[in-house]
């Protein structure tokens, strides 16, 4: 390998900053210098995130090389030219012998620590004809972002060599860059031909690196970057991202340089006595093979680490994770992952679950909708919370204002009463629950003033009756015979199609006060069911007229604190109500029976009939 100064000027002169550390030329860890410093070079010194990437390393020190071809075996010897400062080329031959350590030149020379001092070269077998492809194949063991690939010969520069990427760790692999002095004819390219943003991820094809001289020591080095119009702005190029990316590097050597003719070894070009009679043979020799570069780590590490498996990753900061530190952690899903760059860290923000879930996701429309600032969404929020944030209480539960949203104790449920509460959810700020008519207590517990307790879990708490003593009916107020006036039906307290269909409402009520008003008697009643009516109805407080008359024979009969179900007509005849008795009148043609729970499915069974216009069947 080419000792550190070859380094330093190769990577000066494709503009490339090379930082090592000072142990490096004496480490066999190319990571040695990595070591953590403080402050963290992924945070500002107010601790806020910022970009920061890898040092710049030799990626290919230390790594194994595949070789298609090496030689000694069987043990051969190569030939090649030596140049001497204003003296005559000479032939010098060497024999290469995989069996001695001396003598052999393995793949592993290519990445190995060398200097000018102490040289070592992978050197090929003899290639005596076609084909004379030779492969070389360097596994990175994990994504880098590179800048150059450089080799450095011991022998003279192949005339045609091209130059792979996979970024699969070896599965599929892309064309990289072509050398040759017949571009068009090897690899059917044009010769230097031009990039634009069109095209940024083409590979080219040169001859400027197919010069014979020198015969010896010789580099080829592909710049990345060199060429490509976004290479000045590469945070913002995700294509070029893209095309430096790599896992494995191949370099194919398609076609050697064909020697000069020359003498043999010997004093005075003579062959020695019993020397061997050499023919024309080709082969390549590589002392330097370099891939310069950082661990792809997308700005959110500053450096790389073995695991203990061996494997290098990046050390992740920024909330992120992965291999190349490409994805966010759990519970960090608050905008997208986004690459680090000079201007924005981009860094992964966790959920705001209030400390009520463990897991959240991220949902693109709400990121869009906040203007592109939060788009997570908490997953099964614990603690009787809901909402994306978890940051109110679930139906059943109200905030407890004395602890804060993040308290585990922050909703306490809401305990309405299962009689007494419309419904089981009450008011969020406040826990009252919805109660019922009558009835009152943050919970409905109890019965209002005025009213007392029944045994009707549908009204639970009635009215207490407050019944003028002038109001209150006698016999001798009423008709002298009751008993023709009212003309009772046989079947009256009955309740069939015939009846349903013939009147005008059909309501159950629960009798709460009465009153008298002029001729009348007029009842405070709670509507708790309509089954039919000709006219709007709502449940709740209603009122039920009833003339002194009617009501003094007993048609209808009513008493105070019970049920009934009333099928009658909005307008009475002669007794009717008029619109100073706004609501529902009863008379002696009404049916009015006291309640019975069995003749809810029955009425019900007469409403669905109504709805297919069977009343006038009836």
């Amino acid at each position: 390998m080419a000792d550190v100064h070859t380094l330093l000027l190769i990577c000066s002169l494709m503009g490339v900053s090379l930082n090592l550390p000072e142990s490096s030329a004496h480490s066999s860890n190319p990571f040695s210098g990595q070591h953590a410093q403080s402050p963290d070079p992924c945070y500002d010194d107010t601790g806020s995130a910022r970009r920061c990437i890898p040092e710049f390393v030799n990626a290919a020190f230390g790594q194994e090389v595949v070789a298609s071809s090496v030689c000694g075996r069987p043990p051969s010897r190569h030939c090649g030219i030596v140049e001497r400062e204003q003296r005559p080329l000479v032939r010098s031959c060497s024999t290469c012998d995989a069996s001695d350590p001396r003598l052999a030149h393995p793949a592993s020379y290519l990445t190995d620590l060398n200097s000018a001092h102490n040289l070592t070269c992978w050197v090929s077998e003899n290639l005596q004809g076609s084909p004379l492809n030779v492969t070389l194949t360097l596994s990175l063991g994990k994504k880098f972002e590179i800048t150059y690939v450089s080799l450095q010969f011991c022998s003279p520069r192949p005339d045609s060599m091209a130059i792979y990427k996979s970024m699969d760790y070896g599965r599929s692999w892309t064309p990289f860059q072509f050398y040759s002095s017949q571009c068009r004819r090897v690899y059917n390219r044009p010769n230097r031909a031009i990039i634009t943003k069109q095209n940024e991820q083409e590979p080219l094809c040169t001859d400027s690196h197919t010069d014979p001289a020198p015969q010896s020591g010789a580099i080829i080095a592909f710049s990345t970057l060199d060429g490509r119009p976004s290479g000045k702005d590469f945070d913002s190029s995700p294509v070029l991202q893209d095309w430096v990316t790599v896992t494995d590097i191949r370099v194919v050597f398609s076609r050697p340089q064909m020697p000069r003719e020359l003498p043999l070894p010997g004093r005075d070009g003579q062959e020695p006595p019993g020397a061997p009679t050499l023919v024309p043979t080709y082969y390549y020799a590589v002392s330097d093979f370099q891939v310069g570069g950082r661990c792809k780590c997308n700005g959110h590490a500053s450096r790389c680490v073995r695991e203990k498996d061996g494997k290098l990753v990046c050390d992740c900061k920024h909330n992120t994770e992965g291999p190349e530190c490409d994805r966010c952690k759990p519970f960090h899903y608050d905008r997208p992952w986004q690459r680090a760059n000079a201007r924005e860290a981009n860094e992964c923000l966790p959920c705001n679950c209030n400390l009520h879930a463990r897991r959240c996701r991220f949902n693109m429309e709400l990121f869009k909708l906040s203007g592109r600032k939060s788009g997570g969404v908490c997953m099964n929020c614990r603690h009787n919370t809901a909402g994306r944030h978890c940051h109110y209480c679930k139906e059943g539960y109200f905030r407890d204002m004395s602890r804060p949203i993040t308290h585990r104790k922050a909703c306490k449920a809401c305990d309405c009463h299962p009689v007494g509460a419309a419904g089981k959810t009450c008011n969020q700020t406040t826990g009252q629950c919805p109660c019922k008519d009558g009835v009152t207590g943050v919970t409905c517990n109890r019965c209002a003033k005025g009213y007392q307790q029944s045994r009707s879990p549908v009204a639970p708490c009635i009215k207490i009756p407050v019944i003028n003593p002038t109001a209150v009916v006698s016999s001798t107020e009423g008709p002298a015979d009751c008993e023709s006036y009212c003309k009772p039906a046989k079947g009256n307290l009955k309740i069939n199609m015939k009846k349903y269909c013939k009147k005008d409402y059909a309501v159950l009520v629960s009798v709460l006060d009465m009153e008298t008003v002029g001729d009348w008697a007029k009842f405070a009643v709670s509507l708790v069911s309509v089954y039919k009516s000709r006219e709007p109805l709502k449940r709740g407080e209603n009122v039920l007229w009833v003339h002194m008359k009617d009501l003094a024979c007993k048609c209808p009969r009513i008493h105070m604190g019970k049920r009934f179900l009333i099928l009658g007509s909005r307008e009475g005849g002669a007794s009717g109500a008029s619109p100073e008795r706004a609501g529902l009148v009863a008379d002696k043609n009404s049916l009015v029976i006291q309640w019975r729970d069995v003749w809810t499915r029955r009425l019900r069974k007469f409403q669905r009939k109504e709805k297919k216009a069977k009343c006038s069947n009836a």
